[in-house]
Order: C-alpha cells, then structure tokens, then sequence
C-alpha cells in the first residue's frame, strides 16, 4: 500500500485517468514541471486526492516516457512508476527541472505557479517572461543587451565624471582612469560596436545614461526609499536615476542617520555603529547589481525603528536558496553589470559581498542578516537593529589583536553560535551556520589550536566551546536560555503537543513556547524532523513544521 501526496503542491499535481487523460495534457503537465522546479505527475488520483485507478493505455510506461521525449523540445527524460493502492494502479511520471526553457513539439511552453489560494496551476510562459527564466537559469545576461535606437549621446557626461570620482575614492582600476571617454565605455562594456556605431548597452545607460533616457529605455530602473517612524511614512520617495546617483542618495541618508556609540577595550576606543556601514552598502549594491531588469519593481530600502529591509525583483539564481549563501558559488544574474561595479571598487573584488554583508554585523556583535522572507521572484534581506554584544566585541578584538589577524567569515559565524548555545557538535554548527562539512572542520581546528575554543567529548560525541576565560554571557537576556539544552524529551513533547494542537508550528513559536535562542529554536525543530516527526513545508517566512 502507497503513501501518496495529501495535496497538490508546486511539485505534485494530480490527474484523473478514469477516461483516459488526453496525451496533449499529459505533456502539458510535464513541460509546465519542466520550466519551474521539476516534480511528480500522479495519473489516476482526482484533484482531492481520492485514488481513481490507473487507465489501462497507460500502462505501457516504457512507450510513455518515450512518447513524452518525442513531444517535447529539448526532449524531457522522465521517470515512470506504476504504484498499487489496494486494487488500483497510479502512474507516478517524475520530471526533473531543465536548465532550459521547453516547449511541446506544438510550440506551446508552460510553467507552474501557486495561485493566491496557495493551490498550483498551469499558466502560459509568455515571451516577456522569457528573458527572466533564462537570467535566472544563467543563460542569458540581460545587462549585456545593446539597447535599440540609441547612441553615445543617451550617455551623461555628468555621470560619467560621477563614476572617475567613484574610481579614486573606492581605489577601483586605477589605470580605468588614464583612459578617454570612448575606452572607458568600451572598457566597461558601456557600448558595442554594431556597424559603424557604438551602442550603448543596458549595463551603460543603467551606470552613466542621462535620467530622462533611462526612464524611457530601462523603466524598470526605479527605486524606492520609505522611511517610518512610530508608524508613520516620514518619507516616500520612488525615482529613477542612474545607479550611481541612486546609491550615492541613499548611502548618504543612511549615513545621516546611522548613529555611533564607542567601546573601550584595554588600549583601544572602537566605534560600534548602529548598522555596520560595509553590510548596508554592500548589501543595497548586491541589490541593484543582481536584480532582474526584466521585471517590473524596484529596488526598495525600507528603514524602520525595528531594522532595514533592503529587496530587489528576482530571486536567487538557480541553486542558490538563502540558508546555503555562504556556501554558494559566486555568479549573479548581470555578469557585465557585476563586473562593472567591481572594478571601479563599489563592489567587492572576489564576488564574495555576501561574506562583507554577514562578517559587517558579526563583527560589532548583532544579529545575523536574514534573508528568510525572500521569495522566486523577489530577493529581501532584513538587517536587524539588535543591540550590540559588547562582551562578543571584545572577544574578537582582543583576539584579533593577539593573532595579528582578522577572523574569517566561517570563524566568526562559528564564534557567533557558540556564544549563544555554548556546547554544539559538528553536525549542530553544520546546520547553524550553513558551512560546509571540509570548511567547518578546518575552522574548527584552527580555533582549537589558536585556543579560542575548545573541544570536549561528550560519550563518543565531540563538542565545541568558546574558552571561558574569554567570553561572558550578557546579562541583559534573561529571557533566553543559553545553557545547551539537556531535557530534549521534555521539549520534544511540548512542541509535538503544540504542533499538533495548532497544526503547524514555526520556529517563532518555539522560541515563545520554550524561550529559547533562535538557534537552539532552529536545533529542536531540526531534530523533530530528522526523527521523521516533523515534516518540513513552506519557505522564506511561509515555512513552518507539521506533525508528519
């Protein structure tokens, strides 16, 4: 006896073959998995769920799959599984995603979105939507695009003398600036030559092109800053200027209102702001440079009391989920545009900003970025206003100092969860911070041997540890555990018990069911799940946890 899906999902869909399921919908529904995230077609179970049985022209699973790759462009290899449930049959065709887009053999090409009802449909792939699927596939760089019925003349002298200040004052390419107007732009791929003629391309008249151009070429080109305060919308304001100006505008208001306290440590008075400059701006320069220009939207700055959202239309290209980023290999959506901004020194060199978003705020001891509400189409990170850890920050600077180094991005991510949890085993810091296993085990060591940490066996489980002596637990928390948690069946079935009394529970939930930390929040519930009591649906801020 099978278990099937309960539902239909982005990834499951259901199919009645009582009368035989046409074949043009048969391909449909697999050309519509193919384009999204892939998934599994059910033949003989109806919409609610109820198992119908299987027709018997479809039992030739061997002549389907080969029917299915002769009707569809490029052609889709599926896999095809007869399930028994009782005494009816399920075809189960699994399709996996393509790094292309695909049509039926008709020309007819589909996609798969969840209506607001968070229910799945089949929805054309229209041709403006195009270019979006390819970017986000890295097949095609829209910022690379020469841009019609335009010349030299659309690009601002204005601007183009904005971005040789740029060069000195961020020590971009040095030698960008020996060069005259017309091989700067080809050197920034600004322009391409067709014909006779240089024509500006969309990365040139998004960094130089005159405003009035720009707003008629690139309308997509918009941002947004909204400032509240207590509630209110103190200021609104939604522009389009080129992305040089519109970075210049906003980092000088964040700079205007990010205040600064001073700590003093033995010798040394450090300035603790209170948003770390070096992750606002490369976070806010992350954002135009990997937003898609294909998509309608803006990027938009949202300053609140509680923190600031910085978003952009276009998700996380393919293979990049926000909870692996540190990990993800560095390739963005405009390669051209990317380029650009690093070599005239806004953007950081080796493709790794989000290394500077993240060891910014660790560095001055608050909470971790989150990127956890960012969706397919839209990619938002949240940076708290949390109150610095002073104890923390002393640690790393006296630390640094002893080591005459900086810590890395993996040492401080390690240091950050130790401070809060105290004993975590490789497996646990694995899944706290997002490391990877051959990384985490060289930082591990080099911490162990520095005696910044220490490991302790615990049974045949090793663990880590800050070493005592250098840090102290604030004492400004008294809401949350920070003793690792030994009573693990006691917490177990207080979750279940409320997992099952609600239906669901979110890691939110955990932490005012328990008052625990995030991370030890995030640890009980992963434990739930890997014991298979827990099943995990949802992402970004939909995701939640419910009873398996």
């Amino acid at each position: 006896m099978c278990n099937f899906p309960p539902k239909e999902t982005l990834t499951i869909e259901f199919k009645s073959d009582k009368k035989a399921l046409p074949d043009s919908d048969i391909i449909d529904a697999v050309v519509a998995f193919a384009n999204t995230e892939g998934g599994e077609l059910y033949l003989g179970i109806e919409d609610d769920g109820t198992v119908t049985g299987l027709h018997p022209s479809h039992r030739d699973i061997t002549r389907l799959t080969a029917f299915i790759a002769n009707k569809t462009i490029p052609p889709v290899s599926t896999r095809a599984t007869i399930l028994t449930e009782g005494s009816l049959q399920v075809l189960r065709i699994s399709v996996p995603k393509y790094n292309a887009i695909v049509a039926s053999s008709t020309g007819k090409i589909q996609r798969r979105r969840l209506k607001a009802d968070h229910t799945p449909e089949n929805v054309p792939l229209y041709p403006y939507e195009i270019p979006h699927r390819l970017s986000s596939l890295s097949l095609l760089d829209f910022s690379a695009q020469p841009l019609p019925d335009t010349t030299r003349e659309d690009l601002s002298a204005t601007e183009r003398e904005r971005l040789r200040n740029i060069i000195r004052s961020y020590h971009g390419e040095s030698t960008l600036l020996e060069l005259d107007d017309l091989e700067l732009d080809k050197a920034l791929r600004f322009v391409i030559k067709i014909g006779e003629d240089y024509v500006p391309t969309v990365t040139g008249m998004l960094i130089i092109g005159r405003q009035e151009r720009l707003q008629e070429l690139i309308p997509t080109a918009e941002s947004s800053l909204q400032i509240m305060d207590s509630g209110q919308l103190r200021i609104n304001e939604t522009y389009t200027l080129p992305l040089l100006a519109s970075i210049e505008k906003i980092s000088n208001y964040f700079a205007s209102i990010n205040r600064e306290d001073e700590l003093d440590i033995d010798m040394y008075r450090v300035p603790i702001p209170h948003y770390a400059p070096q992750a606002f701006r490369e976070a806010l320069i992350n954002a135009y440079s990997h937003r898609d220009y294909s998509l309608l939207g803006r990027v938009r700055v949202l300053i609140e009391r509680e923190g600031i959202t910085i978003s952009n239309p276009g998700g996380f290209i393919q293979g990049i989920t926000y909870d692996k980023l540190l990990d993800a290999e560095p390739h963005g959506r405009n390669p051209i545009l990317a380029d650009c901004l690093k070599r005239i020194g806004l953007a950081e060199r080796s493709g790794r900003g989000i290394d500077r978003i993240y060891a910014g705020s660790l560095r001055y001891g608050k909470m971790l970025p989150d990127y956890s509400s960012s969706t397919a189409t839209n990619v938002k990170l949240y940076l708290p206003a949390s109150r610095p850890d002073k104890n923390f920050i002393k640690l790393l600077t006296r630390e640094q100092e002893k080591l005459h180094r900086d810590f890395t991005i993996y040492e401080l991510m390690v240091l950050n969860q130790l401070k809060d949890s105290h004993h975590l085993t490789v497996k646990e810091l694995a899944a706290t911070t997002g490391t990877p296993a051959y990384k985490l085990e060289v930082t591990l060591e080099t911490l162990t041997a520095e005696r910044v940490i220490r490991a302790s066996k615990q049974g045949k489980t090793l663990s880590y540890a800050l070493n005592s002596k250098f840090y102290k637990i604030p004492q400004d928390s008294p809401h949350l555990i920070k003793e690792p948690i030994t009573d693990y069946a006691d917490y177990n079935e207080r979750i279940m018990k409320l997992a099952k009394k609600k239906g669901n529970v979110t890691r939110a939930d955990v932490i005012a069911l328990l008052h625990v930390s995030p991370a030890q929040a995030y640890r009980l519930l992963n434990r739930l799940k890997e014991n298979h009591q827990l099943i995990l649906t949802g992402t970004g801020k939909f995701s939640h946890y419910k009873p398996a």
